[in-house]
């Protein structure tokens, strides 16, 4: 594949989304697979028939292309990412074969085009929309909360420079996230009420190792849904929200300043400023505690 020109390589997505219509579906990986950042064959990694990247009518774009293969070939082999900056690989174990890419699509196409053999990867068990199912038939709540984890709840800042201590040896070492202060407390505090507690994040987190990290704080979490950029297509957004309405009489979204009470069946909603930072935890319960 090496050189490989602009319809060339249209022509081998193409073809790659073609061989594996209706045939492949996602795999759960272990914990030891996905601890580690492996390398694999640039051949073992297949395009993602539902990003952008795969839309002949929307991507992928060739100008980003070529500024990875300029700082490929600058460096002269792309299989060490790290020297150049870059992150691996997001991917999901797939069957029959390889690994769906879930973010780097243009990483790997420049390096498919320049003909290079092998591409860091880091695997995570992505959440999809018959886990979403899953999780709602089998919870007994009919309310729920939403927080953003990047923004809200690994801030690691309570707006007074406060989070929670970080987890013992050799824990802190495998979870680098940092909790806002109370969030644990905060967290039972909603299990207490009989709300379904979902997170969200832009970023590509493993579901496990998100209900994991929790799990050393003494909380669960109901809903995990990562990559939340690489979902904006209507559809799935959707028969997302429909799920979620029928589900739930109403969802509280809570970030740093405000809470939302948004009502499933009228659309209506309530919002509520959080005065202070400082003691956000407690001042999130006395909120949610007086718009009962």
């Amino acid at each position: 594949m090496n050189n490989l020109g602009k319809s060339e390589f249209d022509n081998y997505i193409a073809g790659e989304i073609q061989k594996y219509s209706g045939v492949s579906m996602p795999l759960k990986a272990g914990m030891l697979r996905r601890a580690l950042v492996t390398k694999v064959g640039c051949k073992k990694l297949h395009p993602n028939p539902n990003d952008e990247f795969s839309k002949p009518e929307i991507g992928p774009s060739y100008r980003i292309i070529s500024d990875y293969e300029k700082k490929f070939l600058h460096f002269g082999c792309p299989s060490d990412f790290c020297i150049m900056g870059l992150d691996p690989i997001v991917v999901e174990r797939m069957h029959p074969d390889g690994y769906m890419i879930l973010n780097g699509h243009h990483r790997w196409a420049a390096a498919v085009r320049l003909g290079y053999k092998k591409l860091p990867i880091k695997i995570v068990n992505f959440t999809h929309e018959e886990d979403i199912k899953e999780i709602l038939a089998n919870s007994n709540h009919d309310k729920r909360v939403t927080l953003d984890l990047d923004e809200v709840v690994f801030s690691g800042d309570d707006g007074v420079g406060q989070s929670e201590k970080s987890l013992p040896f050799p824990f802190n070492r495998f979870y680098k996230e940092k909790l806002r202060l109370g969030i644990p407390a905060l967290f039972r505090f909603f299990e207490k009420n009989g709300y379904d507690i979902w997170v969200y994040s832009s970023k590509f987190y493993s579901t496990d190792y998100i209900k994991s990290l929790f799990n050393r704080y003494h909380v669960k979490v109901t809903g995990i849904v990562t990559g939340t950029e690489k979902r904006r297509n209507k559809e799935f957004r959707a028969r997302h929200d429909k799920l979620i309405k029928e589900k739930y009489k109403h969802t509280l979204h809570v970030d740093s300043d405000t809470v939302l009470k948004v009502y499933s069946k009228t659309g209506e909603f309530e919002e509520y400023d959080i005065e202070s930072k400082k003691g956000w935890s407690k001042n999130v319960m006395d909120i949610v505690g007086a718009a009962k």
